[in-house]
């Protein structure tokens, strides 16, 4: 397996990049991205994330969505990661929580389902 990096370091990267793009953003338009406008940016990164994803399933046709597909993975993680900084969200114990939840869900809905039936 390759390096293993901690939500914490990822988070401190980005950040990193989004002070960069507040600072380049100040010098070209006068002024920062919002919170809201990141939002806006990520939810047109999920479009282009879907359509790499559809090529990857075969169903569109995009050349190079391989190499495509792992930028926009990426940097749809950069604008999650942002906006929960931005927000005052710890993401880590968020995902946990979560995680938590969901297994607990699954694992009540398995012990009262049983077993998959075989063809």
């Amino acid at each position: 397996m390759g390096n293993v990096t901690e939500l914490g370091t990822l988070t401190a990267q980005a950040l990193r990049i989004a002070d960069a793009y507040d600072r380049l953003n100040l010098a070209q338009r006068g002024r920062a991205w919002t919170t809201e406008e990141l939002m806006l940016g990520f939810v047109g990164d999920v479009g282009d994330l879907a359509k790499l994803v559809m090529a990857d399933a075969g169903t569109r046709d995009i050349p190079q969505h391989r190499e495509l597909l792992g930028h926009e993975l990426a940097d749809c993680l950069w604008a999650v990661l942002v906006i929960a900084a931005r927000s005052g969200i710890n993401l880590e114990a968020e995902f946990d929580s979560c995680m938590s939840t969901i297994d607990a869900v699954i694992a009540r809905s398995l012990a009262t389902t049983g077993p998959a039936e075989q063809d």
